[in-house]
């Protein structure tokens, strides 16, 4: 079965662009023409990532997702023209998972849909339970508890606590993270992960403004601390 990608967009250019070339690539597209009509498609045909614009009429870009995090943890990656990194910013700290911004190249856009849908599917590893603490996540059913607790995650986010998960105490720089996840570098890079730090601690921390578990390195990076 190829993978559904449903793009939202308001200019009817861009759609049949995106249409053409990832049919092509052998995915099957899903279109909306503004955030509305998207969220209804979304929840009908449940995509297994969606291309979504930032200005858009009836409905943007920033309230679809903060109606469809409520409802599913799909992947989402943002089509912007807006060069503000505040802008790319709010759209991350709602829970998009990357963001690629206007005119792009559409060999780098199927390269970011490529990564962020290998994060959604996991890694085949040796060892596909990893616990720490009272942290559980689960590689091969795509799950993390916290004390007990089912947490919904982000592919991103996901991705992320397993990297840390997988080696307690290690410092890991921004960069490393980012290579982790994305394969390759981009614009904004300390500012992105950070975001996605902070997304993360909302969901798994007691207490996200002092962190137990994903702790702060100075001047360095991120660790996943193991309780002692």
């Amino acid at each position: 079965m190829p993978h559904t990608i449903l793009v939202i967009e308001d200019q009817a250019s861009v759609r049949a662009m995106l249409l053409d070339y990832l049919t092509e690539q052998g995915y099957q597209v899903e279109q909306a023409a503004d955030g509305a009509q998207g969220l209804s498609l979304a929840r009908r045909v449940k995509p297994d990532l969606i291309l979504l614009d930032i200005m858009m009429p009836s409905m943007d870009g920033y309230e679809f997702l903060r109606a469809y995090r409520k409802e599913r943890s799909t992947p989402v990656i943002l089509l912007t023209a807006k060069v503000e990194e505040t802008d790319k910013v709010v759209g991350l700290e709602l829970g998009a998972d990357d963001y690629v911004t206007k005119p792009f190249g559409m060999r780098e856009l199927v390269a970011r849909i490529r990564a962020v849908m290998r994060r959604g599917a996991g890694e085949k590893e040796s060892d596909p339970l990893l616990r720490v603490a009272d942290i559980v996540l689960d590689r091969q059913r795509h799950r993390v508890e916290v004390a007990g607790r089912e947490v919904s995650l982000t592919p991103t986010e996901f991705e992320l606590l397993a990297t840390l998960m997988a080696s307690p105490n290690r410092v890991y720089q921004r960069i490393q993270l980012l290579e982790r996840l994305q394969g390759f570098g981009w614009e904004g890079v300390e500012r992105t992960v950070d975001v996605h730090v902070r997304n993360l601690r909302a969901k798994v921390e007691p207490d996200p403004k002092n962190p137990r578990y994903i702790q702060t390195v100075f001047g360095v990076g991120y660790r996943f601390a193991r309780d002692e």
